[in-house]
């Protein structure tokens, strides 16, 4: 229960990220679409966001692998961003350079506590491991480099007992709105709502 709750908020976290960053750059494009629209009505085309979020979690291990993955990425690019020029940019990032931390913590804990657990939570979080890693590299192609994302995951999956996957095939596109089969199903729940009833409030 206590994991259901710190999941959940962790959830809360990135939609209040997300909804200051979507209202922002819908002032900022200047064509009267606001977080709802943007959240809501746009093609999966249009998205522009890392692959590997859109994977689905599964396995309890996946979830964690995700999360610590992302925030290893989202923490150095808040950081960042907290220091920059826009005044308005910079508060959002402290803001939400705050919560990755804790999601950083939360996931590494948690991998730690799989890797270097039983042999099946070690099986599995080995496994999730695997499977993602491949998706990592289009987090790095930006802001934060591989160095620097390798250098908080690494410790890590050394501490938890788990091997480093091998730089293989890395899929890529999600930046330039090419996504896997599983952002349809997503937007397709996210947004029948707000498509069947346009306008509404609630």
């Amino acid at each position: 229960m206590e994991e259901d709750v710190a999941l959940a908020n962790i959830a809360l976290d990135q939609l209040g990220a997300a909804r200051l960053l979507l209202t922002y750059a819908g002032e900022a494009e200047g064509r009267g679409r606001d977080e709802d629209a943007l959240a809501y009505l746009r093609d999966d085309r249009e998205f522009r966001n890392c692959q590997l979020v859109e994977l689905p979690n599964g396995d309890f291990a996946v979830t964690i692998g995700k999360l610590l993955f992302l925030s290893a990425y989202q923490l150095p690019l808040y950081t960042k961003l907290a220091g920059g020029d826009d005044e308005r940019l910079a508060a959002i990032a402290a803001k939400a350079r705050k919560e990755s931390a804790y999601h950083l913590d939360h996931s590494a804990q948690w991998t730690i506590r799989l890797g270097d657990g039983t042999e099946e939570s070690h099986r599995r979080m080995q496994e999730a491991v695997d499977a993602l890693w491949p998706y990592t590299h289009e987090l790095t192609s930006g802001d934060v480099s591989r160095d620097e994302w390798l250098s908080t995951v690494e410790p890590v999956l050394a501490e938890a007992t788990l091997d480093r996957p091998a730089d293989r095939w890395a899929p890529g596109g999600g930046r330039d709105g090419v996504h896997t089969e599983h952002l349809s199903y997503l937007l397709a729940e996210m947004q029948v709502l707000h498509r069947a009833h346009p306008g509404a409030k609630w």
